[in-house]
């Protein structure tokens, strides 16, 4: 399997170490974090990942507003964006089909092999 390419944007230092330490780990990943929006955009472009796991709630610009300007762009609409966020619980989440927005999202706290699952089928989707 050629190795996928993850981008994580989030504020939560701890989490984004965690995150990329076992998705590397696998063997299966390349990941790159950006702890602020701003720098996370610019990173989309020069990393060009397969996927983007993104942080809805941060200080500088929300995982929202970032979603829409990658939306917007030729080079960067195609790449499926997971949103992570604590404002929904699990439980909600599982109820409620784990939407956004049109956009699949995970309820933090998560585990690695939730996300690796989530990863995986945006990517085939893609």
């Amino acid at each position: 399997m050629e190795k996928r390419k993850v981008l994580i944007i989030d504020d939560e230092v701890s989490f984004i170490d965690i995150v990329k330490i076992n998705l590397e780990r696998t063997g299966n990943y390349i990941v790159r974090a950006e702890h602020d929006g701003i720098k996370g955009l610019a990173a989309v472009k020069e990393f060009q990942p397969d996927v983007i796991l993104l942080d809805i709630i941060m200080p500088d610009i929300s995982g929202d507003e970032i979603a829409i300007q990658l939306q917007k762009e030729e080079d960067t609409k195609h790449i499926p964006i997971v949103f992570l966020t604590a404002v929904v619980k699990k439980e909600e989440a599982a109820s409620g089909g784990a939407i956004i927005g049109g956009k699949t999202f995970v309820a933090k706290p998560t585990t690695v092999e939730e996300l690796i699952k989530v990863i995986e089928k945006q990517v085939q989707a893609g």
